[in-house]
């Protein structure tokens, strides 16, 4: 999955684009529209349900840990992970490895807990309508994803 942008031809156009010399400008913005996207769904839930029967406001709470999660995924390069390029520290690789695994932690976490959410609070209880929760499930989705995307979608060779 690390090269799948490698290999991109722009068609039958004399245009040779290196598309890999471009991979992590790509991976960054495509992460970052999904991580906006998240924020901006559950942002027009909350205006459009302002109320906190409708609404209740303890569910931001999910959103918050996902972007924390993103921000401990992607606070580790890869090379950390492997012992290529960090030994020093407190920890050195092993911590490295424990932080990037209680980051993917949080990240499955509210994910599940944002469907429990949608389910839990919106589906079953029958309430007259279902958007706050699809955007709390939306919210948190969206983040997840870019947050693989940040994580994966970048290489660290051109870095050096």
């Amino acid at each position: 999955m690390s090269g799948f942008l490698d290999g991109i031809r722009c068609g039958d156009c004399e245009c040779n684009v290196d598309w890999g010399e471009k991979r992590n400008t790509i991976a960054s913005i495509a992460a970052g529209v999904l991580f906006f996207t998240g924020w901006w769904i559950i942002i027009d839930a909350a205006i459009m349900y302002p109320r906190e029967d409708q609404f209740h406001h303890a569910y931001h709470t999910c959103g918050v840990i996902a972007t924390i999660a993103f921000l401990m995924i992607n606070a580790v390069s890869n090379g950390q992970v492997r012992g290529d390029s960090y030994s020093e520290g407190c920890m050195g690789q092993t911590g490295a490895r424990v932080w990037l695994f209680i980051g993917f932690m949080l990240a499955f976490g509210s994910l599940i807990a944002s469907m429990w959410i949608l389910f839990g609070g919106f589906v079953v209880a029958s309430k007259e309508t279902v958007y706050p929760g699809i955007a709390v499930f939306f919210q948190n989705a969206f983040i997840f994803f870019g947050g693989l995307v940040f994580k994966f979608g970048r290489t660290e060779d051109l870095w050096q």
